[in-house]
């Protein structure tokens, strides 16, 4: 057996380690007794078995109440060290539990929702029944930051948030693509298409709305103008199809992009990316770490040489 481990019946209790350290924060029996609600003679009986154990007394009776002998001022660190050590033990029971019960609440974007997190969700589900999820949903990633800062969520994935103090995992990158309308001249041409080369056309939008209208902005202004509207929408669903309908190009995250129109779908050049990621307020707990290893499991295509990297956000 190893060294540190000892017969059950050597152990002292907890809860007597707990109501003598209450005795030495208090000063004194009575208004320990006081704070704990039980009576001073169940006290007083709880502090002489702990001492039994010990093997001698723990704290000096005076006539204003009570100070450390040497001994218990040589186990004091140690006994604080071990009631902190429980608590520790009692929140990862509590945690791992979260992993079968309960319920994990995760803030992201709606573009996100039946792409990037669809397989994670489904997968999650047939994991772990007995734990529910529930997503807010925010249209604009610096109302999502705002949101996980004011506790709405457990943790969000979305894109990186520029100023953020909490754990922030990073998930992956993921492309910006063209859709290109049916007998677009650039369709003709094999390979990725210039931004730039489409600064006159009419473009399919989305709505200000929708955060992704930001970064198609951003991306248009980086190639040197600003897109001209044909169609505003609020659903990059179906921007991709307003596209492939021949209203005009449309930016669509890769992940969004349709699989029956992905012939329609044309790479960047410079590449356009943003960054996925999953953060949080305070330290990620087991359940929430678990699900963010779900996304990240996912294939996530390498940072292309050269990119244009949209900005984070909050």
């Amino acid at each position: 057996m190893s060294d540190f481990l000892v017969e059950p019946h050597d152990l002292v209790s907890l809860r007597q380690l707990w109501y003598w350290l209450v005795i030495v924060e208090e000063g004194s029996v009575t208004a320990a007794a006081r704070r704990l609600s039980i009576s001073q003679p169940a006290l007083s009986q709880h502090l002489r078995a702990l001492e039994r154990s010990m093997g001698g007394p723990l704290v000096e009776r005076l006539p204003r109440g009570v100070q450390l002998t040497p001994l218990g001022r040589a186990i004091q660190a140690d006994a604080r060290d071990v009631l902190a050590a429980a608590g520790r033990l009692d929140r990862q029971a509590h945690q791992a539990k979260a992993l079968e019960t309960g319920s994990l609440e995760i803030a992201t974007l709606p573009s996100l929702v039946d792409t990037t997190l669809l397989e994670p969700l489904r997968r999650w589900h047939r994991e772990h029944p007995g734990t529910s999820i529930r997503l807010h949903e925010f249209p604009l990633a610096d109302l999502l930051v705002k949101g996980v800062a004011g506790g709405t969520a457990d943790f969000a994935i979305s894109t990186r948030p520029a100023k953020w103090s909490g754990p922030v995992v990073h998930l992956g990158w993921d492309q910006f693509m063209v859709m290109l309308p049916p007998g677009d001249p650039l369709s003709q041409r094999p390979g990725p298409v210039a931004l730039a080369d489409l600064a006159e056309h009419d473009w399919v939008l989305y709505e200000p709305a929708n955060g992704l209208a930001d970064y198609v902005t951003i991306a248009c202004a980086q190639a040197g103008f600003r897109p001209r509207a044909a169609v505003l929408t609020s659903q990059v669903q179906a921007a991709a199809q307003l596209a492939a309908a021949g209203l005009g190009p449309a930016l669509v995250p890769s992940h969004n992009v349709p699989p029956e129109l992905a012939d329609s779908a044309r790479p960047l050049d410079p590449p356009v990316i943003w960054e996925l990621t999953a953060f949080a307020r305070m330290t990620l707990l087991p359940a929430a770490a678990a699900f963010i290893r779900l996304v990240s499991a996912q294939t996530w295509a390498e940072r292309p040489v050269g990119a244009i990297v949209l900005p984070g956000v909050g």
